[in-house]
């Protein structure tokens, strides 16, 4: 069934595992959800050589206005919504892949200043954070207190930059990084995205308070494992209120996303083109 007076045009911006299974899900199942694809992009145009119609191909991102779309869909790399997501909402919606591009305080400044001036959403896909409408109903009520996230994975699957790419693993088990989500990102910006959607879901904790893990496990060759913890206020009991919860994503090895993550994100995908277009920013 269509989602309503549609279709609605729907652009990708990034072609790697990601992008390539929403392209799919678009040619597939889109007509039938009335969601029509408009357009691909890639830093390399030429992975998009023979399994995308050259119709559909975009060469160059500034161009994107050309096709009209109502949403822009970025699985591609943090740099990409620093440098153009602000150029983006001057002509759709933008669904963020890379939230991790957020903790730069200057890049959502610009995406906050662009949706409203445009009057265009922001949003985030929640990716492999479990729970997340759960956080934010706990922010908002004012009794969110911590908030951990743990990601753990195989060495091959982590793309790292900085300090954290000449780290090596001292044992079978080693902790790369611990400390605010906002630290981690620039030098972990595709290992990051579960924590900084949580950074997200929380506004009142954000990047600076809410705490991210990193952790390199040799035994984990194709799984990601993400744990969230979280705190709320005592009890008349003096007992806190906690949860913990524990996600185990089967993973190709050396791959940065999880078989499960791809599923969640069509969904994201087919869930924020159902929602208006409200200015600000949107976990979905």
């Amino acid at each position: 069934m269509a989602l309503d007076r549609v279709p609605r045009k729907v652009g990708i911006v990034g072609y790697g595992r990601l992008g390539q299974s929403l392209v799919s899900h678009l040619l597939t199942q889109g007509p039938e959800l009335g969601l029509e694809l408009v357009f691909v992009w890639n830093r390399d145009p030429g992975r998009m050589a023979g399994s995308i119609p050259p119709s559909l191909q975009l060469q160059n991102l500034a161009a994107l206005g050309e096709r009209h779309p109502d949403l822009v869909v970025e699985v591609a790399h943090p740099k990409i919504i620093q440098e153009s997501g602000a150029e983006i909402l001057r002509y759709a919606n933008l669904l963020v892949g890379s939230p991790s591009a957020l903790a730069d305080q200057a890049t959502e400044r610009q995406l906050l200043e662009a949706s409203h001036h445009w009057g265009h959403a922001v949003f985030v896909a929640r990716g492999a954070l479990w729970g997340a409408e759960d956080i934010t109903r706990l922010d908002e009520a004012g009794v969110l207190q911590s908030l951990r996230v743990t990601m753990a994975t195989h060495p091959d699957g982590f793309r790292l930059e900085g300090p954290l790419a000449t780290m090596r693993s001292t044992g079978p088990r080693a902790v790369l990084y611990e400390g605010p989500v906002r630290g981690l990102c620039p030098h972990a910006p595709r290992n990051s995205n579960t924590m900084a959607a949580a950074a997200l879901a929380a506004p009142s904790l954000g990047f600076d308070r809410v705490i991210g893990v990193l952790v390199a496990d040799f035994s984990l060759k194709n799984m990601h494992v993400v744990d969230v913890e979280l705190s709320g206020p005592p009890g008349p009991t003096g007992q806190s209120f906690a949860v913990h919860t524990h996600r185990e994503n089967p993973a190709e090895p050396g791959a940065v996303t999880g078989s499960a993550t791809v599923t969640t994100f069509w969904r994201s995908l087919v869930g924020c083109c159902q929602l208006p277009s409200k200015p600000g920013i949107h976990l979905c």
